[in-house]
């Protein structure tokens, strides 16, 4: 797998502060790419927990620095974060609240490049099986278009993609569905693409990005999994820790800003980023898939 380069790593540093002898958390610790940095922070006295929902990714990260024995890996959702404190907690009272607590909602580029899964919409994986989920207890997506019907696909397809041509999509699929089921990466983006004008968005982007965003978004249940863990912060974050949220489109930016505003609001915490921080120009040349992160920060009194 390509190792996945952490996005906007100096700010989220630079944010959430850690300290030696705190106790992390990484929700989405992926292939380890912010939690090195924050090991190296918090050192020896400290306290990892790294949590991930794909378990390949996880073994790929317990290789990178699984040896560590301040490191705590787990294989979980994030949104059962209250349950995983519970369960380590009993071992060591100390973990039981953070002091920092960082989720990077981005897409790993280890899961793009060869997930075997059918998360990417790119040649090189069109004939993975069309899954997109993190973990195998979830519905995959060859299934979820074969057995949702084309009204509520149009639905799903533009409300968690943004997609305008959402009906025109859902048609071209359930047409196709009849003749041949969809189950491969590629075959979906086929069928998108014969759906959509030729130049559509002039080109700008795949013509497939928003209805592989939308699918993977709905069969994971991504944004309920994330409205879950932002209820559970007061009583997850230790007095004065900060969260750390990064997000990737406007759906997920727009759940952590109200929920923050929310916390602000009823005096539970004050946020640190007035507006969200992205990446630099520079970032952005190094890695283009950075351009759309948003980094927002609260820390909790």
């Amino acid at each position: 797998m390509a190792e996945h380069v952490p996005v906007l790593l100096e700010e989220t540093i630079t944010f959430l502060d850690p300290r030696p002898g705190d106790f992390i958390i990484d929700g989405t610790v992926d292939g380890g790419g912010h939690a090195r940095e924050i090991l190296g922070r918090i050192t020896a006295t400290g306290t990892l927990l790294g949590i991930d929902w794909d378990e390949a990714l996880l073994a790929e990260c317990k290789a990178r620095i699984g040896g560590n024995k301040n490191v705590v890996l787990v294989h979980d959702n994030y949104a059962n974060l209250p349950e995983i404190l519970g369960s380590i907690s009993l071992e060591n009272e100390r973990l039981s609240r953070a002091d920092g607590l960082l989720v990077d909602l981005g897409f790993s580029s280890e899961q793009l490049a060869s997930s075997g899964r059918g998360f990417s919409f790119e040649e090189a994986a069109a004939n993975e099986p069309l899954l997109m989920t993190y973990d195998d207890s979830r519905r995959p997506v060859c299934a979820i278009l074969r057995e949702e019907s084309e009204a509520d696909l149009a639905n799903i397809i533009f409300e968690f993609g943004g997609e305008r041509l959402s009906r025109r999509i859902a048609r071209v699929i359930k047409d196709q569905g009849r003749k041949k089921p969809i189950m491969t990466s590629g075959e979906l983006v086929e069928v998108v693409r014969s759906a959509v004008p030729r130049g559509y968005e002039h080109g700008r982007i795949n013509p497939a990005t928003r209805t592989f965003q939308a699918l993977r978004i709905y069969a994971n249940g991504e944004l309920e999994n994330l409205k879950t863990l932002l209820e559970s912060l007061p009583t997850v974050m230790r007095s004065n820790g900060k969260a750390a949220v990064i997000t990737f489109h406007s759906l997920e930016d727009r759940i952590v800003k109200h929920a923050f505003q929310a916390f602000a609001k009823e005096k539970k915490a004050n946020i640190l980023t007035k507006k969200p921080i992205g990446p630099t120009r520079e970032e952005v040349h190094r890695n283009p898939r950075s351009r759309s992160a948003k980094l927002r920060v609260i820390q909790f009194i």
